[in-house]
């Protein structure tokens, strides 16, 4: 099943808006287009590695995915006969992780204070949107149905590797210190960077960069999660494959801010807008 399997799959309420959908995969075809979608954001456009076999179907995968939820935006002006999937995430509860392999943050994160909270956490990963289609509304609608996503399974704690382009962390230094200098997990919160990956975040002094223009340059994927309370772990690590440096994201869903609700969660009528 492409959304976590029958045993596991909960059903999360389609949400619209104009010509756009969001909900949970649920069908193989939906699937293969949200990995032709990743293929061409990590691969071509980002210039990661694929492997032969993921060059030759134009499709990023790993065996992680057949147990996965896989939350899509659908643009059902786009479809033509084909799944117009224009924006995706990936999901994996712990639930689910605990009865295959874990998670796959922990190829490069010590879990360990994540594993230990009581409630229910899930893992998010593989997020991008098409080029043609990186506006507000399709990030909102993408962050309305995690939202969505995280009333229905009763999540307290999302968490999972963002990425900044490149692979030379000193080019980085001051996106790197600043998340390290005020945005850093309490000690019971903090991932750490497994030993033979880790890279110091805090390379420069808080005096030597402006906070809030580091602040304004970081990815929009990173900066979100920052706006609805979120921490970073101890160390980044350099992905040679992905030809990205990562740092770990946390979020306790019980801070998400005010703002979140209005912005993210389902409107409360039609007439209500992104």
């Amino acid at each position: 099943c492409p959304s976590g399997g029958a045993e596991y799959h909960q059903a999360v309420e389609t949400l619209a808006y104009n010509n756009f959908r969001v909900r949970l995969a649920e069908t193989s075809a939906e699937l293969d287009a949200s990995q032709a979608l990743r293929y061409r954001v990590f691969y071509e456009e980002m210039k990661a590695s694929p492997s032969a076999e993921m060059r030759s179907s134009k499709r990023d995968f790993d065996s992680f995915d057949e147990i996965c939820d896989h939350l899509l935006v659908i643009d059902t002006d786009r479809a033509n006969g084909v799944p117009g999937v224009v924006g995706t995430y990936r999901l994996l509860r712990r639930s689910v992780a605990l009865r295959h392999s874990g998670f796959y943050s922990a190829q490069e994160y010590d879990l360990t204070p994540l594993l230990q909270w009581d409630g229910e956490i899930v893992e998010l990963g593989r997020s991008c949107v098409d080029t043609g289609y990186r506006s507000r509304a399709v990030m909102q609608m993408l962050w309305r149905g995690l939202a969505e996503y995280v009333r229905v399974h009763d999540l307290e704690l999302m968490f999972g590797c963002a990425s900044f382009p490149g692979t030379e962390p000193a080019q980085l230094a001051a996106q790197l210190s600043y998340l390290h200098h005020y945005h850093l997990a309490p000690p019971a919160l903090r991932p750490r960077a497994l030993a033979q990956h880790y890279v110091p975040m805090g390379i420069l002094p808080q005096a030597d960069f402006d906070a809030q223009a580091v602040l304004a340059e970081l990815p929009p994927l990173i900066k979100g999660y920052l706006r609805v309370g979120g921490f970073v772990g101890d160390g980044a690590v350099v992905d040679h494959p992905f030809n990205t440096t990562d740092v770990c994201v946390i979020v306790k869903t019980d801070q998400l801010s005010d703002k979140y609700d209005k912005r993210y969660r389902r409107p409360s009528s039609p007439a209500d807008s992104l």
